[in-house]
């Protein structure tokens, strides 16, 4: 059955990977992004697939845009039934040298920004008596992450705020889960491996067991899977697609 999937972060990344498999699945796929303009590029190339899709402008930590975004995601595809929260931003400071301000970055849009979506977002299920919500969480939440202590809270507390849903909603026909990644090759992982950030590729790959970085495809797979009918049982499950690297 194809429903509505909006997707935050869709434009790039893990989002990216996300949107083509929800829209391979049928379902009218929105990229949500602070990048407009690859956003519009996301689009284009699902719609190329034959996917129905928009895009929409959307600075996640704000809630005015948010709100925005999603009316508009209404007005052009129907009501959101999917709602998947991979916006995000991340940074690597030794924790004595976070300023109060990086704290609150961080926190405002990995934390507060996935609390604005889904709170826009779940009316709509309500409604409709059916909802998916996926939230893209990290594994900096579930173990820590060393100069990192800011996005570790923020990813924790999205783990904590899904579980939070799902036992708030099960009764209503909405699930909520969250996949924690470990080390998945996007623009980003590579970035922060050009600068030193983070270790080589190898060193990667070499602390995890399925010995290899994780793909689009395997992020975008689970989340595919976790929003469709066959789901319908699991929720408040923290589902890490890490090749065995945190269990």
């Amino acid at each position: 059955m194809s429903r509505v999937a909006a997707v935050t972060g869709g434009a790039s990344g893990i989002g990216l990977g996300i949107a083509r498999h929800l829209a391979a699945a049928g379902h009218r796929v929105a990229v949500l992004d602070l990048d407009t303009d690859a956003a519009d590029k996301a689009v284009s190339e699902l719609k190329a697939g034959g996917a129905d899709a928009i895009a929409a402008g959307a600075d996640v930590s704000d809630r005015n845009q948010v709100d925005t975004a999603l009316n508009r995601v209404r007005s052009s595809l129907g009501p959101i039934a999917i709602m998947v929260t991979s916006a995000a931003i991340s940074d690597f400071t030794p924790f004595t040298e976070i300023t109060l301000e990086d704290w609150q970055r961080i926190i405002t849009v990995d934390l507060t920004g996935t609390f604005h979506c889904l709170q826009g977002a779940v009316p709509d299920m309500l409604g409709a008596g059916w909802g998916r919500i996926v939230t893209i969480a990290s594994s900096a939440g579930q173990i820590g992450s060393p100069r990192q202590a800011h996005y570790a809270a923020a990813k924790g507390g999205v783990i904590a705020l899904t579980k939070t849903l799902a036992r708030e909603y099960a009764s209503a026909g909405i699930t909520a889960n969250t996949i924690p990644p470990f080390c998945v090759d996007t623009p980003m992982l590579r970035d922060a491996s050009t600068r030193g950030a983070i270790p080589s590729e190898e060193t990667m790959r070499s602390v995890i067991p399925a010995g290899r970085l994780g793909s689009l495809d395997d992020i975008g797979a689970t989340c595919a899977f976790l929003c469709s009918e066959a789901a319908g049982y699991i929720t408040g499950q923290v589902i890490a697609v890490n090749g065995g690297a945190v269990i």
